[in-house]
């Protein structure tokens, strides 16, 4: 239930905090005192549309908090647990807007998007006025709302197909594994055969590529390479180059080498040194001689690198992972070779499973239709008494046979809509195509005694639904909204004395003036207050008789 409502510069409200009841709280006041505005703040928070134009002129942001109280295991708190928010019993959600366009989701502390808030309120109120969207007009919601009524008888045969279910999903895929229909095996084969026959005529070794690209390298670079190997021969061997510089050096301490010790030492490295930088000549010389540009030889390296980047690019990032892939293909290939047997059989088990699969479809609809037959039965005798008296409804199942079900849904393979008509002699059509504004309201009144609790919504919001209404049905009305609110919250905007003289609590919404500004207020109503708003709601002036009606319209609700 919706239990505190915080709102801040929403259109004339700057401030306002409401603690409702847990049962039926009416909302009433004069036409344009802000009654709206209360539940367009509702909205916000709950997670539509945000508009600039709802900020309090003069202010630079908006803002709303609502707390709601759950049970730990209700669907609201279950989708809270669910974005892996603590939920102990009480959902707190807070949001802000601004003039920039701007603002902020809070949920229990956390911040979240749009849509996770709008997961979680969905589980929590349903709204309903004369040009909001309705639960019930979706033909989508309209199968949930028949199930919601079949209880255990449906759950087992649910639990059943689910099994079933569960079962084809582990043959199809055994199936896949296996290629498939005779088709689809033989078009893998005729793949894998390709591959297998591809990879293997390029002969791979690991580590090839590294060592062509290293080739390549050499192979551009070859007038370079030929060029520093043949200047550093010369320094090494022309007339006067490095080696004969080292020989001339030699001589002139071999002059001295037996003067000192340390002239020897020289004299000795100088010998080394000259033996070394001869054969570094001599290397050097025999890989100028061994550099050569082998066209064929460039063409081949290239070709090589393509071919080894193209079943890289399809099979794998190197060799070794083109290699493997070539061993798990054998292995498939050999798989599908040898799989006509198995194929056989589990074909022949998915056939057998359709079967099984289309008969608890059917149990599950015989189910759905008894369940379906009961709610329109109770829900026109609920209209009868809303003062549609010529009012029809029946729920139309869409037929299907073996040829056209639906055999991959946990939920059956029925397709229903709601099938409506107010007025006698006229035709029976889909519900959101006929049903007016005033007759949506009844309708719903009617479906919501039939379905209290069953889609996890602990808060129903009513704006204006008895618009139209006087007389014996608006006393039928306050009497509904007795007997949903014994177990679900309703916060309804009414006109109708039946209707407040029926709440539990009675809020005022009012316009006053305060220094240069409109504000809206809304009070909490004293029983005496109450009194004197019903007597303003019947258009009779103040007077002990006109007070002792108001007392006599909320008895005849609480006896």
């Amino acid at each position: 239930m919706l239990a505190r409502l915080q709102i801040k510069n929403i259109a004339l409200i700057d401030s306002a905090d409401i603690q409702f009841d847990g049962r039926l709280n009416v909302l009433s006041g004069e036409t344009g005192s802000g009654k709206s505005v209360i539940l367009d703040s509702i909205n916000f928070v709950l997670g539509s549309k945000a508009d600039k134009g709802m900020i309090r002129y003069g202010e630079s942001e908006a803002s709303v908090r609502a707390e709601f109280e759950v049970a730990p295991d209700s669907p609201a708190a279950k989708a809270v647990a669910s974005f892996d928010i603590e939920c102990d019993g009480q959902i707190i959600i807070s949001r802000r807007y601004n003039t920039d366009g701007r603002g902020s989701i809070k949920l229990n502390g956390n911040a979240v998007t749009a849509s996770m808030l709008k997961a979680v309120t969905s589980k929590l109120v349903d709204v309903h006025g004369q040009s909001e969207h309705f639960f019930l007009l979706s033909e989508g919601n309209q199968l949930k709302v028949i199930d919601g009524l079949c209880g255990e008888s449906e759950e087992a045969i649910k639990r059943q197909l689910a099994g079933l279910l569960s079962e084809k999903k582990s043959i199809l895929n055994e199936i896949s594994l296996l290629g498939g229909d005779e088709q689809e095996r033989a078009r893998q084969l005729d793949l894998l055969d390709y591959q297998i026959k591809e990879i293997q005529a390029a002969d791979i070794k690991v580590g090839e590529y590294d060592e062509l690209k290293t080739k390549r390298n050499l192979i551009n670079n070859t007038e370079k390479i030929l060029s520093a190997l043949s200047g550093a021969a010369d320094i090494f061997n022309a007339d006067g180059g490095c080696t004969d510089l080292i020989s001339a050096a030699q001589r002139q301490i071999a002059t001295v080498s037996d003067l000192s010790s340390e002239y020897e030492k020289i004299y000795n490295r100088l010998e080394s040194l000259y033996a070394e930088a001869e054969d570094i000549a001599q290397s050097v010389v025999d890989l100028v001689d061994e550099v050569s540009f082998d066209e064929n030889e460039a063409q081949y390296v290239e070709e090589r690198l393509e071919l080894l980047r193209s079943l890289m690019k399809k099979y794998g990032s190197d060799e070794e992972s083109v290699l493997a892939y070539l061993e798990e293909a054998i292995r498939r290939y050999d798989n599908l070779v040898n799989s006509a047997e198995e194929l056989e059989k589990l074909n022949k088990r998915l056939c057998e499973l359709n079967d099984e699969i289309f008969d608890s479809c059917c149990k599950l609809s015989a189910v759905r239709r008894e369940c379906a037959e009961n709610l329109s039965g109770n829900v026109v005798e609920q209209l009868k008494s809303l003062n549609i008296p010529d009012a029809q409804f029946v729920v139309e199942f869409a037929p299907f046979d073996r040829s056209n079900a639906n055999l991959n849904s946990s939920n059956g393979s029925d397709d229903i809509r709601f099938m409506f008509s107010a007025n006698k002699g006229e035709p029976l059509k889909p519900l959101n195509k006929v049903i007016s504004g005033g007759e949506m309201s009844r309708f719903m009144l009617a479906i919501k005694t039939q379905l209290k609790g069953i889609n996890g919504i602990s808060t129903y919001i009513f704006d204006e639904i008895d618009a139209g209404i006087s007389g014996m049905t608006a006393r039928t009305v306050a009497q509904k909204f007795i007997d949903i609110s014994r177990d679900t919250q309703i916060i309804a905007v009414s006109h109708l004395p039946q209707v407040c003289a029926a709440s539990h609590t009675q809020f005022l919404i009012y316009k006053t003036e305060e220094g240069s500004k409109t504000v809206t207020r809304v009070k909490r109503l004293t029983d005496e207050q109450k009194l004197d708003e019903i007597v303003r709601l019947t258009g009779n002036v103040k007077s002990d008789a006109a007070r002792e009606h108001a007392k006599q319209l909320i008895e005849q609700f609480n006896k």
